[in-house]
Parts: C-alpha cells; structure tokens; sequence
C-alpha cells in the first residue's frame, strides 16, 4: 500500500513537472515492477469476473446494449463539454451542450440519439488529462492502477482535478446529497462503463493478447498511442473496435 502511495504522490510531481512533446517515447515506465505486479492482478480479477460480465452483456439484444452505449455517452458529455471549453473549443462546446440536452429530454436521459439525426453528429470524448496535454504537461510516467488500469501521471492528476470538482455527474450523485440521484447512481455507471468498453472489445483483446510476445508492452503501447492521439486530436484509428472507449478503460 505504501509503494502504491508514493507511485502516485511520484507520479503527480513528474507529470507537472513534465512539459515534453506528446510521444510514446517521453513516457516512461517509471514503476514497471510494480506496474506489472497490478496489470498480473488486473488479468485475474478480469479473467475472473469483468470478461464473465461482458460475456453475458452481449447476451442482451443489440438495441437495449446501444441504449446503455448511448445513455453512457450521454453522460460523458458532463466532463466533455467544460474539457472543450478549456481547450478554447468554444464552439464543439456549443454543439456538444445542445447534444446533451436534445438526447436526455428528447432521447428520454440519453437512451436515443436523436442529436445524430438533427446533424450533430461529431461527438470527441474530451477529459482534464486531455486538457492538460493540449497545454503543453508531458505525459509523465506510465502507470498500472488496480481496477482501472492502464493511465499516466498527467491523466491521475487530471483524474483527480475531475473528482475535486470538474466533475458535474460526480458532483450532482456523489459529492452534493440530491433528491434525485445517488451515489449508487454514479457507482453504477462507471462500472457500466467499464462493462460496456469490454463487451466491445472482447475479440480484439483476446487476440491482442494471444498474438503477443508481451502483453503488458502491448497494451501499454495501444493505450499511450491512443492518448497521444486524442491529446492532438488526431483522426488515426488504432486496433480497437471501439476506439473512443479507450478512455474509459476501468476493466483492463
């Protein structure tokens, strides 16, 4: 428990003291014994349970799996939009606000998409670790955490600015009592989340993992690889089903 403390308090002073250009080769595995250590524990509690999971979510018929694709996505939009702001994207910001309010009235909390079909079509998930690479923080070190997996210096810290305060949805179930929402609300969605990414990528991580020499080089490669591109917003797609769930990776 001590090492994991100090691999974050580590983790936070490198990544703002990191301001190098945006590649894989500036994240460094600053931690890979330990690293490993979680992403072997990770495998278990996946094998175990989280794949288990995703295996009877894709027992449910197609549309009932796209209502909770898209209410999750909806949801998203509550860390997306003040993300678009920061980054001076005032205008996707815009887009994005009138997204969310058409589909959870409209869309019955997000259910439909009915935002799509009006043409607003363009949706790029945004967050704080996005937003602290778009001014310039490098990546830090590469870190492995329990439960949620894959991450880097800079995205726990942005993790952490999103849960003091950046978070709406955290704030309106978690942090603020309300008469409408609770903290199993929360709860519930991330780990519907983490259940949803993995359903849609049952294959490709089952043969990511039997076609490598080295599975944890593997995904840590996939996964800043895809962090680069969404900090420079990059339109290159990476071996993923469903590449913009890569940031709601909880499950890995």
């Amino acid at each position: 428990m001590k090492k994991l403390i100090l691999t974050l308090v580590f983790g936070f002073f490198f990544c703002l003291n990191s301001t190098a250009s945006e590649n894989e080769e500036t994240t460094k595995d600053c931690f890979e014994k330990l690293n490993k250590g979680i992403f072997a524990f990770n495998q278990g509690l996946d094998k175990a349970i989280f794949k288990p999971l995703a295996k009877g979510y894709r027992i449910l018929p197609s549309p009932i799996r796209t209502g909770v694709g898209n209410s999750l996505n909806n949801l998203s939009n509550l860390t997306t939009i003040p993300n678009n702001i920061l980054q001076g994207e005032i205008k996707l910001a815009g887009q994005n606000t009138l997204r969310f309010v058409i589909n959870t009235t409209i869309g019955i909390l997000g259910i439909f998409d009915p935002a799509s079909s009006m043409g607003l079509e363009e949706y790029i998930k945004e967050d704080y670790g996005q937003t602290l690479g778009s001014w310039g923080a490098g990546p830090g070190c590469y870190l492995i955490l329990p439960i949620f997996g894959p991450t880097t210096s800079r995205d726990l810290v942005g993790t952490v600015v999103s849960l003091a305060g950046g978070d709406t949805w955290y704030n309106v179930t978690v942090r603020n009592d309300t008469q409408y929402f609770s903290d199993f609300d929360y709860y519930f969605s991330r780990v519907g989340s983490g259940i949803d990414f993995r359903a849609k990528n049952l294959e490709s991580l089952d043969n990511l993992e039997e076609n490598s020499l080295d599975f944890y080089a593997s995904v840590k490669s996939l996964y800043l690889q895809d962090r680069k591109q969404k900090v420079l917003n990059s339109d290159v797609i990476i071996n993923t089903q469903d590449d913009s769930d890569w940031d709601d990776l909880e499950t890995k």
